[in-house]
């Protein structure tokens, strides 16, 4: 008890700040000071204003994501379309080369290899016709291949990637 009767307590200082102005703490380089007021200003936001920037955030990166398969997809499909056409211009100098030369080999053939049997000239520029279209065929068909299916890989592969790293971050630790 005091004198004036009163219970004696332990008396606290109003004031904790050292004279230093540190506010109590040690002094803590600029990069620590602005994560703690990141976190100190997450933490003063409502949950509902938290869900909405994560909401927002999340509609973004599937918009990009979207974005990311339509280029992927537009790209795929112009390898298509350029080997489609090589392999329709190819079929046309074809036949434009059969109609022209055929007449011409399978007349000169038979006249001069086969004793005038022009139909064995028609037979062997048939022959070497048919290899050249077969070429021209099967590089068409590596190109339309190379395309096909027109999935893109690299959107999926990201959006895989995206999803296990949000798995892992959400995990306890």
């Amino acid at each position: 008890m005091s004198p004036t009767g009163d219970e004696t307590r332990p008396t606290t200082s109003t004031t904790t700040e050292p004279t230093g102005g540190s506010g109590g703490k040690a002094e803590q380089p600029p990069e620590f000071v602005a994560e703690e007021a990141a976190v100190n200003g997450a933490a003063e936001k409502p949950v509902g204003e938290l869900f909405l920037e994560v909401t927002e955030q999340a509609t973004v990166l599937i918009r990009e994501e979207v974005e990311l398969a339509k280029a992927e997809i537009s790209d795929k499909l112009n390898r298509l379309l350029a080997g489609s056409v090589v392999g329709v211009v190819a079929g046309i100098f074809l036949l434009a080369a059969l109609i022209l030369v055929m007449h011409g080999i399978a007349i000169l053939l038979g006249d001069n290899a086969f004793d005038g049997r022009i139909w064995l000239g028609y037979f062997t520029e048939a022959v070497a016709f048919l290899l050249i279209a077969a070429g021209a065929g099967f590089y068409a068909y590596k190109s339309i291949r190379k395309g096909t299916p027109p999935v893109p890989e690299m959107a999926i592969e990201q959006a895989k990637e995206i999803r296990a790293s949000l798995d892992s971050s959400e995990q306890p630790k």
